[in-house]
């Protein structure tokens, strides 16, 4: 959805007229990073940063940086930072200030998360309380800091700094310009082997790769308050993961070269661990009448038989968990945790060595197992083992001393159902709810409506199955009124690629009659591509089925070719090798096609062409015209219909021409009348298209989609989420024997419509203004 500069003209005369020729410039980029409500954010902070006072490089700093840290970790930080630099004007300059905010970018960049860098600000104002000379240095030096340091490593070495030289304004500088002993020294005590910004992308493509779906990764402060860190945990079905990993050493310090871990295998043990959850543990368990003893058995159970179902898939992956694990021990456990940690090395193994007979009974049960799948056995082993604990004189469970020590192991909070958590309600309160379409009688409408005037966006819609007719005026409701019916509207599924699976009845498709529009537009626009419409009159005359064809030459044919026998006789006179081809055979030429365009209508499409005074739209609709032209002329079945979007609850939909309706004025009229507005929610679109081509009785089914960019929409922050759905999408047209072949007027398409449409299921017209011609000739060109 484009959204125009122009439409915020209040805010744009409060800023000084440098700033103004700099947000120009960044709008473009600034209206594909952030939401409506985003764009408003991002004006409000820029003008109320210049009314602080505190100079024009900041405002200016503030418009350029912005959209590249709302492209980073999104665009909610965004009232944070604003908040935070207004809070700190009072306690440092205006270069500084510009300062922090140039250098925004590079922080969310490398820490990759909005909790983490919101993080960040309160470890800025902890230098600038206790160390004010400092924040200058070490923003310089910021980079060098954050590609070695995790955030709570940062914090830790700005604390040191800050207690150290109190007092001492020259040290100060020195620490935090890297230029003092102490301060190196401090870095490379709390510098970390492998930090997550530096690997992510590495373990994405190797998940990927080994699980067959995105596994998505979120970086955590592990080490915020302390050095131990955090555990791996998963929420929302998004893997939480600390910043960094130090090598392990599975012996301490007297562990060999050969035998350390690297921090990057560290981190591919626990997303792989995180994975097999995902992928195996498809229900909770209930925690009802459980004590912690037995919950912490129960997980134990759990995360062995999902690495056994990962091991069944991928046996390697056996020992490079099993390095984590502490080596078999046959002393006597002194700790329920000491037991816990063996029987889950012992459940890893193959073949356990363990001797202690409560470990033996939990391998014995879970051996038995012949099936995995269901999580739970974990739950009935747990159980059972937690009853055999009695005899055992051991001190009582202490989640504190006694939880797993492997370090690739998660929490766990994800094995169980807590009654805290809704995923129903927290959906609920994420998305807005849906609308309730009602069809009463017309006596319940009379008596019980109360408010007769309410908008589409009403919360409940009472519609009459047959129209309204008033006896005075001899006319319905929607005539008078001047607005036409609006159609049932159709939900369909959508595909949501951070969970992997459909969210159904997800998106409300409503199907709105098309304006009309002045005939003489398309009169025009038939008047302005005559020569174009001359060069196809041989192409089409080419592709009309010509009825009966005669083919001639063949062996086996319906009669005989009497001039192809009388040259077989003449060879055979002259001793000469005859053609046995001597038939001819009677062919219907006819071609069994449907087709259906369908055309983005969405905002952007009225934005102007570059150096021209016409829009996409306008192109859009000559190359429709001219397409129409053609089909109409050749006969084959073809629909025109359109779209736009306007959030899940109401994809705009609208048809031109129906399959059964034919190419006339009307249709030239609705095409007249086409205007661009909302957003381009593609994937429900093509499935409500692809459902009206299904039903057509033809061999080849050809879906032409014509945008003018990605799939986007309102209500959706995540640009991945409507690529997956859009592609997901034409997958399924494609096991329903529906070709979709795209249509691009975006010239920067290449980096995500092959992923969408398929290598060869695409084509970007680089010089837009050549669409209305390149469209019937693209046509014709596939459908030969």
């Amino acid at each position: 959805m484009a959204i125009h500069l122009d439409d915020h003209a209040e805010l744009l005369a409060d800023l000084p007229q440098d700033a103004q020729e700099v947000l120009r410039a960044a709008w473009g980029e600034a209206a594909r990073v952030f939401s409506a409500r985003g764009l408003d954010n991002y004006l409000k902070g820029a003008v109320a940063l210049h009314q602080l006072g505190r100079g024009e490089e900041l405002v200016v700093s503030f418009i350029q940086t912005m959209p590249e840290v709302a492209r980073a970790i999104g665009e909610d930080v965004l009232p944070d930072v604003v908040n935070f630099l207004l809070g700190m004007a009072s306690k440092t300059s205006g270069a500084v200030l510009a300062l922090i905010v140039g250098t925004a970018p590079l922080a969310a960049s490398r820490l990759g998360d909005e909790e983490l860098f919101r993080h960040y600000l309160n470890v800025l104002s902890i230098v600038l309380a206790q160390a004010p000379r400092g924040l200058r240095p070490m923003l310089e030096n910021l980079d060098r800091l954050l590609s070695q340091l995790t955030l709570g490593g940062l914090r830790r070495w700005v604390m040191w700094g800050a207690q150290a030289y109190k007092a001492d304004f020259e040290g100060q500088v020195r620490y935090f310009s890297l230029q003092s002993g102490d301060a190196l020294s401090v870095l490379q005590q709390e510098r970390k082997g492998t930090l997550f910004v530096d690997v992510q992308r590495r373990l994405n493509i190797y998940l990927r790769a080994m699980w067959g779906r995105d596994v998505f990764l979120r970086p955590t402060a592990g080490d915020y308050e302390n050095r131990d860190g955090l555990k791996p945990y998963i929420e929302r079905f998004c893997v939480h993961i600390a910043d960094a990993y130090d090598d392990f050493r599975p012996q301490g310090d007297d562990t060999p070269d050969g035998g350390v871990v690297a921090g990057v295998e560290v981190y591919r043990a626990v997303v792989n661990h995180c994975a097999a959850h995902l992928m195996f543990t498809q229900a909770p368990l209930s925690l009802q009448t459980l004590n912690n003893t037995q919950k912490a058995i129960i997980e134990v159970v759990e995360d062995a038989r999902v690495e056994a179902l990962a091991c069944s898939r991928f046996p390697n992956m056996r020992a490079a968990w099993l390095v984590f694990h502490a080596p078999s021990d046959a002393a006597e456990p002194t700790s329920l945790g000491d037991l816990l940690n063996r029987l889950a090395r012992a459940l890893l193994e193959e073949q356990s060595s363990d001797p202690h007979p409560w470990v033996q009974e939990g391998v014995a049960l879970f051996r038995a197992e012949a099936d995995l799948s269901s999580n739970q056995l974990s739950w009935n082993i747990g159980v059972a083992l937690a009853h055999s604990l009695g005899p055992l004189d051991l001190p009582e469970y202490n989640q504190r001393t006694d939880g797993l020590r492997a370090l690739y192991r998660d929490d766990n909070r994800t094995v169980w159902a807590s009654e805290a958590y809704d995923e129903a309600a927290a959906l609920e309160a994420t998305w807005a709810p849906k609308q309730v379409r009602k069809k009463v009688r017309l006596m319940e409408m009379v008596n019980e409506t109360n408010n007769e005037f309410a908008g589409d966006d009403a919360q409940e819609i009472w519609v009459l199955p047959s129209e309204f007719y008033l006896d005075q005026e001899g006319v319905s409701i929607n005539s008078l009124e001047g607005r036409p019916p609006v159609a049932d509207p159709v939900h369909y599924h959508e595909w949501d690629h951070q969970i992997q699976l459909e969210r159904p009845s997800w998106v409300t498709v409503l199907e709105r009659q098309p304006p009309l529009g002045e005939l003489a537009l398309i009169e025009q626009i038939e008047s302005d591509h005559k020569p174009v419409m001359s060069r196809l009159k041989f192409l089409i005359g080419s592709m009309i089925p010509q009825g009966m064809q005669r083919i001639r030459r063949v062996e086996d044919g319906d009669e005989l070719d009497i001039n192809a026998a009388v040259r077989a006789m003449i060879d055979i006179r002259m001793g000469q090798q005859p053609d046995t081809r001597i038939m001819m055979r009677n062919q219907r030429s006819e071609r069994d096609l449907a087709v259906m365009v369908l055309l983005d209508m969405s905002e952007s499409c009225n934005d102007k062409v570059r150096g021209q005074d016409y829009s996409i739209m306008d192109l859009s609709r000559a190359a429709t015209v001219l397409l129409s032209d053609a089909l109409d002329r050749i006969g084959d079945p073809f629909a025109l219909h359109g779209f736009c979007s306007d959030g899940r609850h109401d994809v705009h939909y609208h048809r031109f021409k129906d399959f059964d309706q034919p190419y006339n004025a009307l249709v030239k009229a609705r095409l007249a009348g086409m205007k661009g507005a909302y957003s381009t929610r593609m994937g429900a679109a093509l499935r409500h298209a692809g459902a009206a081509l299904k039903l057509q009785p033809r061999r080849k089914k050809v879906l032409f989609i014509i945008t003018d960019g990605e799939p986007a929409d309102n209500d959706v922050r995540d640009p991945q989420y409507l690529r997956q759905d859009t592609q997901r999408a034409v997958q399924e047209l494609a096991r329903d024997g529906i070709t979709v072949y795209a249509l691009s007027l975006d010239p920067h398409a290449d980096q995500y419509v092959a992923r969408i449409f398929g290598a060869k299921n695409f084509t970007v017209i680089d010089h837009v203004e050549r669409l209305p011609e390149k469209l019937p000739l693209l046509y014709m060109g596939l459908t030969r």
